[in-house]
């Protein structure tokens, strides 16, 4: 218990550096790839939510998805790649393989789907390399580029809202 106290003080301290160096990126219109990185020990809808984006034109090819488990168990089947906090060293540096291939990818968006403050979810939202960044008004303003006001469960809400807004910028 201690030592993950300890672990997330180092976590956050290099979140803190990285929000500090964070460079925003140039939105296009054209939006072909999306990466979803969902909190799935709070939201149980990531399914529908995909099949959601799907409908306003992002081809399911186009959506890749991470999930976060806060009670992730290494011998568990998961439907989708699946991170728990041991999966982040006390320096904030990324273990495992797929998460570093999540961060490093240029998607023309990212969704950070998950509005309670967790650290690690902040970490990867602000490590990643996405074009454009968006979340929800309850986490961390300087995180993301466009923060959607709604609850967790409203999916549907989230994604016309997201779209609406997109398309009104530039």
């Amino acid at each position: 218990m201690f030592l993950n106290y300890i672990k997330e003080f180092f976590v956050k301290k290099s979140l803190k550096n990285n929000l500090s160096n964070q460079k925003n990126g140039n939105f296009s219109k054209n939006v072909q790839t999306v990466g979803l990185l969902v909190d799935e020990s709070n939201f149980s809808h990531s399914e529908t939510l995909i099949k959601e984006l799907a409908l306003h034109g992002i081809a399911l090819e186009n959506i890749k998805v991470v999930a976060y488990n806060g009670k992730f168990k290494k011998n568990e089947t998961y439907l989708r790649p699946t991170f728990g906090k041991n999966h982040i060293d006390w320096k904030g540096e990324i273990t495992e393989g797929f998460l570093v291939e999540f961060v490093n990818s240029n998607f023309d968006l990212l969704l950070s789907y998950y509005d309670v403050e967790n650290i690690f979810l902040m970490l990867l939202t602000s490590k990643s390399k996405a074009k454009f960044k968006i979340g929800f008004t309850a986490v961390e303003n300087n995180l993301n580029r466009l923060m959607i006001n709604t609850e967790l469960e409203n999916y549907k809400l989230f994604v016309s809202e997201l779209f609406r807004y997109l398309k009104n910028i530039k």
